[in-house]
């Protein structure tokens, strides 16, 4: 195993000094010498964070003195390196941005589905299973038949769930996304709309990749993750995919097969949409991360630009990166 463990986790339960709990979590952090993103907000938080066993279980420990947080439950997987750029403890109004007053996962949610459940309930006919991540996300890997909502972020979900239900809401949905907190706020939305029945995959894909045993998965693809790993595949090893420096987006193998793709400095998806200014420098980094190889060293230089700095608005399950360029 590798050293650096990765730890993705999140809850719901109200903070009433929110303030108090960041700079509890930071201390903490700071002095474990993790790296990663932590979310705080009158809801809860919500993060992810890498570093050394001892590290990771000293700052999950002081999470867990938390009001509320004692039954935090988390989910780990392993890097080979740091796949994070630093540490940031940010208070937000949501720990995962949906943006409807009301919509409260510490009230109601829908009912939870075991990952050892999960292929039956998908294979009733009556199920309408919704797949609630981004559309970069879906294209890295899904469960088959699941309904791709094609959003660019999760906010733009419950609009989309009102059109989708226009000619009638489903009486039977079922719900997933990475590591289930994006289902925690969709479901508790879905129960505000009296749909009649709402489930969803407890732990997310992530812990059906590791629950599962992958002759009996039902999982297509790989699931894109919110750091430097880009994807994982079953049993949460190390996926194929990898991201684009320039966009930060998914990179299949079709991908580098492209005439568009150019390491470092574009792909399929952001191709012709810098300026020749920033091609430069996306090209004289990679010419800099070429030369630190052939040296056998790793290139520290400087961190993506400010679209693909770890981002703030944490939309995914527990930090993102931004992902790509805006396409509009």
């Amino acid at each position: 195993m590798s050293e650096i463990v990765v730890a993705s986790f999140y809850k719901f339960t109200p903070f009433e000094d929110v303030a108090a709990v960041k700079a509890r979590l930071q201390e903490a952090a700071l002095a474990a010498e993790v790296c990663g993103t932590v979310l705080v907000a009158p809801e809860g938080l919500n993060g992810s964070i890498a570093g050394a066993r001892e590290s990771i279980d000293s700052v999950l420990d002081t999470m867990r003195a938390l009001p509320g947080c004692a039954d935090l439950e988390h989910k780990e997987s392993a890097a080979e390196s740091q796949p994070f750029y630093r540490l940031k403890v940010r208070l937000k109004k949501e720990i995962v941005t949906m943006g409807v007053p009301g919509v409260d996962p510490n009230r109601s949610v829908g009912t939870y589905v075991e990952p050892e459940d999960w292929n039956a309930l998908m294979a009733d006919p009556d199920v309408v299973v919704i797949d609630t991540r981004n559309d970069y996300e879906v294209r890295v890997g899904t469960f088959p038949g699941a309904v791709n909502p094609e959003i660019g972020t999760f906010r733009e979900f419950p609009d989309w769930f009102e059109q989708f239900s226009k000619c009638g809401a489903p009486a039977k949905v079922a719900m997933f996304c990475t590591g289930g907190i994006r289902c925690e706020k969709a479901t508790s939305l879905l129960r505000s709309l009296n749909v009649p029945e709402v489930y969803h995959l407890k732990g997310g894909i992530l812990r059906y990749l590791e629950t599962v045993p992958e002759a009996e998965s039902r999982w297509q693809g790989e699931c894109f993750v919110f750091d430097q790993r880009a994807a994982l595949a079953h049993g949460l090893d190390q996926g194929s995919h990898e991201l684009c420096y320039a966009c930060r987006n998914p990179v299949s193998a079709a991908d580098k097969a492209s005439d568009k793709y150019r390491a470092g400095v574009s792909c399929p998806h952001c191709h012709g949409l810098h300026s020749p200014e920033k091609l430069a420098s996306f090209e004289e980094r990679q010419r800099q991360i070429d030369l630190a190889r052939r040296r056998g060293e790793r290139h520290i230089g400087a961190q993506p630009s400010a679209r693909a700095a770890a981002s703030a608005d944490a939309d995914g399950d527990a930090l993102r990166l931004p992902v790509r360029v805006d396409h509009g």
